[in-house]
């Protein structure tokens, strides 16, 4: 008898995924790849998890192997990402992976150090290894789920390096990534915020999720089968913060008014989104290298003649490059600089995110930090 459907979904998910990172390692490994640049020792060096035992017993540290990728599940302790370890942990010992885990300790919460020293001992119950807790401080710059998530792939960004992991596997499910595309929407940021999140993002494609087509009810049904304990974070039910209000009020209403369905078509709307977002950005760097003059400013009549969707993507990525954060471009303000070229009548400069200036001198579009 073969494991739970909801089980063997997880499983599948996980394994497509582990088979990529791997044919992608080894692509980029090449035969005569030193071996301290393929990873790192399943352990690292003054880990506080290194002679971590279960409850079988000593936990024997597995055998250094360089050549095999490391993947690391980021874990919180949810059902998703417990659902996600489960997976993971089953899939390597079959495939040429090793696999660890990582647990971020926000200190938004009282006794959150505890919870992230419970998920530590559960993974490494798995047969993780590495595992490691990460405290991180979280900010206020952009609100505090924005700032939540700044401080948390910057732990994850830091462990995969110093791992040396080829993966990190995160626990985003279908559900999650309707949210997304509806907080996009909400926005009114353009076709880029409504693709969602990618299947694979990050520096070299370093973040993965693999359960992107899978409901959020498979991975909790995933961990109730195998008796995995899950914990449920209170915040993702605090009304406090836009995604629980989204969560439990907005797209049950959708759902309500429209019809089942819902969260199917807006995952898909996002991958739609995702298609066209990415031909739309490689039309604009083709085109950018049209629009410039020999000292590489931006030529409005060569921006005037480009279509409105390539020509504030040039825009976008100009202002980026001078200087303005990503996060802190919308598009009011791209409509702003826009103007200059489309509905010139001698506008003072505009002033934009991170101390950047957009004027029209002279036929050229100037962009520089005030």
């Amino acid at each position: 008898m073969g494991p739970h459907p909801a089980v063997a979904a997880i499983r599948l998910a996980v394994r497509r995924v582990l088979h990529d990172v791997i044919t992608e390692f080894h692509r980029h490994a090449g035969p005569d790849r030193p071996a301290e640049a393929a990873g790192r020792p399943a352990h690292a060096v003054g880990s506080p998890y290194a002679e971590a035992g279960t409850a079988g017993g000593p936990r024997t540290a597995l055998p250094e192997r360089p050549d095999t990728p490391l993947v690391l599940v980021a874990c919180s302790g949810g059902a998703d990402s417990m659902a996600l370890a489960s997976a993971l942990a089953f899939e390597a010992r079959k495939l040429d992976v090793r696999a660890g885990g990582i647990t971020v300790d926000h200190n938004l919460q009282p006794g959150s150090g505890l919870r992230a020293a419970e998920v530590v001992t559960r993974l490494t119950a798995m047969d993780l290894d590495p595992v490691e807790a990460v405290a991180v401080h979280v900010g206020r710059e952009g609100g505090p789920e924005a700032a939540a998530r700044d401080a948390r792939y910057a732990a994850l960004d830091a462990a995969a390096e110093r791992h040396g992991a080829a993966a990190v596997l995160l626990g985003h499910t279908r559900d999650d990534q309707a949210e997304t595309v509806l907080l996009g929407l909400a926005r009114g940021s353009g076709i880029r915020s409504l693709s969602g999140m990618a299947a694979a993002s990050g520096p070299a494609g370093r973040y993965r999720r693999p359960f992107l087509q899978l409901d959020r009810q498979t991975a909790r049904k995933a961990c109730l089968v195998q008796s995995i304990p899950v914990w449920d974070d209170p915040h993702n039910i605090d009304p406090a913060y836009t995604r629980s209000r989204l969560r439990h009020e907005g797209l049950p209403a959708l759902e309500k008014a429209l019809g089942k369905g819902v969260v199917e078509a807006l995952a898909r709307t996002a991958q739609l989104s995702r298609d066209d977002a990415d031909a739309l950005d490689t039309w604009a760097a083709e085109a950018e290298l049209t629009v410039r003059d020999e000292t590489g400013r931006l030529e409005c009549a060569g921006l005037y003649a480009l279509p409105p969707a390539v020509r504030r993507r040039v825009l976008r990525r100009a202002l980026i490059e001078a200087g303005a954060p990503a996060g802190s471009l919308f598009a009011r303000h791209l409509e702003e600089v826009d103007r200059l070229i489309t509905g010139w009548r001698g506008q003072r400069a505009i002033n934009l995110p991170g101390r950047v200036e957009a004027q029209r001198q002279g036929g050229r579009l100037v962009i520089r930090q005030s």
